[in-house]
Parts: C-alpha cells; sequence; structure tokens
C-alpha cells in the first residue's frame, strides 16, 4: 500500500510524508549489573533521551560483562558499535585521562561539583582530551573520595604508615601516591585482595570509596582512614561519530539527560557514602576523619612527590592547569 501511494503521489507530483523510522543507540556500562547503582543510572539516562525525543531515539542498553570485559567495551565504544557509555576511565587510549586521578586536587564534595560541574575546569579540560580520542566527554558519575582501609590499626601520617603494606591498583598514579603517603605498596589483583589480607600478605585496600572496603572486606579489615588522596568518578561519554550524526535537538537530549544523572549521583554518592560510614561503625569497626592539619600535611606531601611525575603523563599544559585551580591544601 505505501508503495502504490508513493507511485501514486510521484505521478501527481505530490509529496508523501513517510514515517520517522526510531534511531536506536546503544548504552553500556563496564560496571554494574542490572539494579545496581550504575545499572540503575544508565536505564534513567536512557529514559530521559526517550522522553526527550519523543522516542525518535532509542536506546539499547547492555550492562556489566554483556559485552564484554572492560577494556573491550571500551574497545567497541572507540569502535562506534556502541554508541554512548558509563565507564571508569581509560588510560589506553590517551594517558592524559590520568588528569582524572591526579591526588589531592580537592578534598571537599563542593569543590568536586565545580570542577566537574558543566562549565567546570575539569570537564572543560577533560571535554578536549576525550575529542582528541573521539569521544564526546558528557560529564562525570562520582562515587566519592577514597580512602585507606587497613586490619590491626591506622595512620594519619607519614610516619606511621609506614608500618603498612597495602594493596594499589596497577594504575598510575595510585602507586605513586600511596607511596608518597607513607605507606609500603604492593600490587595485587583485585579478587586475590580478601585472601591476601587475611593471610597476611598485605595489611589493607588503598584506592577505594569505603563501600567496597565495607561491601567486600568488612570482616578482615578493621580501620578506614578517608585521606582522600583521589576523587573517583566513571565518566559518561558518546562515541564522536555517532554524536555528530545526531540532529541538535537530541544532541542536547543525550546532554541534558547526562548533566540530570550527573547531578543526581553527586547528591546520592554523597548520602550513600555517609551510610556505608555509619555501616561500618556499626560492624565495631574505625572510621578516622583526619583532621584539617593532618589532611594538609598529606596534601601538601603528595603534590610535591606526585603532581611533578603527573607531567610524563598529562604533559605540562595540564599540569599547570591543576596547579592554577587545584583547592588550596
Amino acid at each position: 500500500m505505501t508503495a502504490a501511494l508513493l507511485l501514486a503521489a510521484l505521478a501527481s507530483g505530490a509529496t508523501v510524508a513517510m514515517p520517522v523510522m526510531a534511531e536506536t543507540l546503544k548504552m553500556a556500562t563496564d560496571s554494574g549489573a542490572k539494579g545496581s547503582d550504575a545499572g540503575n543510572a544508565i536505564e534513567a539516562w536512557a529514559k530521559e533521551i526517550e522522553t526527550a525525543t519523543d522516542g525518535a531515539l532509542t536506546v539499547e542498553i547492555f550492562y556489566q560483562n554483556e559485552l564484554g570485559g572492560q577494556q573491550e567495551v571500551f574497545d567497541l565504544l572507540m569502535a562506534g558499535d556502541v554508541d554512548l557509555m558509563l565507564n571508569w576511565p581509560m588510560t589506553s587510549y590517551d594517558q592524559r585521562i590520568s588528569l582524572i586521578y591526579t591526588p589531592y586536587m580537592f578534598t571537599d564534595w563542593d569543590d568536586a561539583l565545580a570542577a566537574y560541574g558543566k562549565d567546570g575546569w575539569l570537564s572543560t579540560a577533560l571535554s578536549q582530551v576525550y575529542a582528541d580520542t573521539g569521544l564526546k566527554y558528557l560529564g562525570a558519575w562520582p562515587e566519592g573520595f577514597n580512602g585507606v582501609g587497613t586490619k590491626g590499626g591506622h595512620a594519619t601520617t607519614v610516619e606511621a604508615a609506614r608500618a603498612f603494606k597495602v594493596r594499589v591498583p596497577p594504575v598510575s598514579p595510585f602507586t605513586e601516591t600511596i607511596a608518597a603517603m607513607g605507606y609500603q605498596t604492593a600490587t595485587i589483583d583485585w579478587g586475590e585482595l580478601y585472601s591476601a589480607i587475611q593471610t597476611g600478605v598485605v595489611d589493607g585496600d588503598s584506592a577505594n570509596v569505603i563501600f567496597y572496603d565495607y561491601e567486600y572486606f568488612g570482616d578482615v579489615l578493621t580501620d578506614y582512614v578517608h585521606s582522600r588522596q583521589q576523587f573517583l568518578t566513571g565518566i559518561l561519554t558518546a562515541n564522536q561519530e555517532t554524536w555528530d550524526g545526531l540532529s541538535p535537538e537530541q544532541q542536547q537530549a543525550v546532554a541534558a539527560g547526562a548533566e540530570k544523572v550527573m547531578l543526581a549521583q553527586f547528591d546520592a554518592a554523597k548520602r550513600a557514602d555517609d551510610g556505608y560510614v555509619e555501616a561500618w561503625k556499626k560492624l565495631g569497626h574505625t572510621y578516622v576523619e583526619p583532621s584539617p592539619e593532618e589532611l594538609a600535611a598529606l596534601s601538601r606531601t603528595v603534590r610535591q612527590a606526585v603532581w611533578p611525575k603527573m607531567e610524563a603523563m598529562i604533559g605540562a599544559e595540564l599540569l599547570d592547569l591543576v596547579r592554577q585551580n587545584a583547592a588550596a591544601e
């Protein structure tokens, strides 16, 4: 029938408005099953996009491990086989993404939001870095400030930290940061960390927000120091070719949805962090917020030791940007 109408219209010189076909975007996360916080976040983002475009864009969602491991899914995003993604920063295509992990840029949630907000200094810099790799940066999805979980005591000074050996992930500048804080370090696979703590190979975990130490190691760790050396965040991104292929109205829908998800997560992550602190204490464990003087001393020591090493990873221009915008010690 459609073909007949089209032929008739062509014969008469009239035009026929053909039905608009919805475009489907593939959205994935590398860290979060359905029902997890990350899984819920991409579902919310997808809904925002579909609603704002009146169904002209539909979204197919893929959760953790449904398309492969972390690096595999990131490769799919780079290739355009995944269009939108919430992932934890990968430096395999551009080492400058390590900018995110620069220690002690700030230690306060308000400063973090100002840096990562829509026109924040860190978001502006990351937008250019991601653009150079073929990706569109759309915002942060924060977990919060990390700390150091240990067993049998804790440290808030460089001198006291020398008594503890802790696990670090095999990513710069995590190792350099923890070493500058005074700890002995050991690179251990995440899947082997529980037994390493249990058997005394290491005394704790040094890279995570308190949720992970509570959830996975709450029965083998006893202390958590919220030393705030890094602000951990996922990143909301789009493949640049996909982005360029969208209409301005569709781009606005995708970007506005990402911003809404980001702002919701800033609020949710802070509340969740507070909740896990209380849960940690209910286990009878020790939770320590370093004093302003202790935090300032750690910040000063780590900045002096690690920031110069960051230049080889992120370049002098980005390091100067950090120095210009980082919060006071």
